[in-house]
């Protein structure tokens, strides 16, 4: 019974009495077990044989963990013997890589990659079934996507020399249409992404929720009023009263259900898991998580994940350690080597480009200085420094706990022509001790302390 109980989980204080026949909770790795963490992969082309000046020293810290992981934001796959169409609905640009990335990102260090995210289908279904068979084709672990919600809300397992490492990938932003669902009936299944939907409210004060009130009864044929003095819907938007003004997001109950119950699977089925989650949320602009993501990160914890890895605003988010178990609220940019081509026509009108005049680089250019387009005008641009600085995130386990979490400032070269901007390379000493002093910022209002030593972050337990 002791060998069974050692190898289906240990039981021990750290378990916090939870424990049952499948196994527990708690990290089951071997000593000195370490995760590679990074942010969004946005890259089009094969960079490990470029001339990319610092890189290499990225590549080794990558290649040195037992398990790197990055968030896949492109598509894979060869324009000239592509079947798919770029999608009227996408993910505010029209993301693709060349075939070679699969290989190139596997001899970079990258052995598991989470998928659910804004762009999985710009390319259609299509585009996300040829970039899962070049992942495969390379030997790396991908979740997130697949041809039923079953299956992209499944958790994918890496074997690795100091235990099996589990992965589960969700988005809370995503594409309406990319959301996959099971089959029901005779109605087949949908393929697509690993979605959970958030139900969004605005936060307003009293008499400003008075004034709203007042426009609502003024419009012909409002719909349905409620009687909620704290509450009302106006064109389809939901505004409710409050301290602070501003979002609120509620979790759908039945998505939050099934992703604890997968990654309470996975974790049966695995010493380590990890859970990655694409939020965008409130927006890029804000350097504070959304406020249901504290929330859904520690119940991911508390249901077998050993570490939450969010990404989407394209920026630095703080870090908080629950249960000795990191949560990194955004770990930014890591490549945003975006020399997107093609480019689908749909961008093109959207600002303002002729695809007889322009090139695919001034229609990337013009996305990223304006955003991209909403009922409410362009939001989202990405042309600020603080979008091409981030850090590699190194977390080393030791007794089956976070034992020491070293932070890598990164840049991405900011003032670098279009062309060669996006790479990673270690931040010079005043850049990464600025990065470092803002994620100590951001990080605070979590408890969390970071050292810094050299230009080395530190978190020490």
């Amino acid at each position: 019974m002791e060998k069974c109980s050692h190898e289906s989980g240990r039981h021990s204080a750290e378990n916090d009495g939870k424990y049952d026949i499948t196994g527990s909770t708690a990290t089951n790795v071997v000593d000195g077990f370490t995760m590679v963490a990074v942010g969004d992969v946005i890259v089009s082309r094969a960079l490990a044989n470029g001339h990319h000046p610092g890189f290499s020293e990225i590549v080794e810290l990558l290649r040195a963990a037992d398990v790197t992981f990055g968030n896949m934001e492109t598509l894979i796959f060869d324009i000239r013997s592509f079947n798919g169409t770029p999608q009227a609905e996408y993910g505010g640009a029209y993301h693709v890589s060349l075939p070679e990335i699969g290989p190139d990102l596997k001899a970079m260090g990258f052995n598991i990659m989470g998928r659910a995210n804004n762009h999985s289908l710009d390319w259609g279904v299509e585009g996300m079934r040829e970039t899962s068979r070049i992942l495969d084709e390379s030997g790396i672990i991908h979740a997130g996507v697949g041809e039923s919600r079953a299956q992209a809300s499944a958790a994918r397992l890496l074997e690795t020399a100091r235990g099996r490492v589990a992965l589960l990938s969700c988005a809370t932003s995503f594409t309406p249409m990319s959301r996959a669902c099971d089959p029901a009936g005779e109605a087949p299944a949908r393929p697509g992404v690993n979605a959970l939907r958030l139900e969004r409210s605005v936060v307003v004060e009293p008499d400003m929720l008075e004034s709203l009130r007042k426009i609502r009864d003024a419009l012909p044929n409002p719909g349905p009023k409620h009687d909620d003095r704290e509450m009302l819907v106006l064109a389809g938007t939901t505004y409710r009263t409050g301290k602070d003004v501003g979002y609120t997001y509620a979790a759908n109950t039945r998505d939050l259900a099934d992703i604890l119950r997968n990654v309470r699977r996975g974790k049966q089925y695995s010493d380590f898991c990890i859970f990655t989650n694409h939020a965008h949320e409130p927006g890029n602009w804000s350097e504070e998580p959304a406020d249901f993501e504290q929330a859904l990160a520690r119940k991911l914890i508390d249901a077998g994940a050993d570490a939450y890895v969010g990404h989407g605003p394209h920026r630095l988010r703080g870090i908080e350690i629950y249960k000795r178990r990191p949560i990194f609220y955004s770990l930014g940019n890591f490549f945003y080597d975006d020399l997107r081509t093609p480019v689908g026509a749909d961008m093109y009108d959207v600002y303002d480009k002729d695809p007889q005049v322009d090139t695919d680089a001034e229609v990337t250019a013009a996305e990223e200085t304006m955003g991209y387009p909403t009922a409410a005008g362009f939001i989202g641009a990405l042309a600020e420094p603080v979008y091409y600085e981030s850090v590699v995130a190194v977390s080393r386990f030791e007794e089956n706990q976070l034992a020491e979490l070293r932070l890598y400032p990164i840049e991405l070269g900011y003032s670098k022509r279009l062309a060669n901007r996006g790479v990673p390379s270690l931040a010079p000493r005043p850049q990464a001790i600025s990065i470092l002093e803002r994620l100590q910022r951001l990080s605070e209002p979590f408890g969390t302390r970071i050292t810094i030593e050299d230009r080395v972050g530190l978190i020490r337990l």
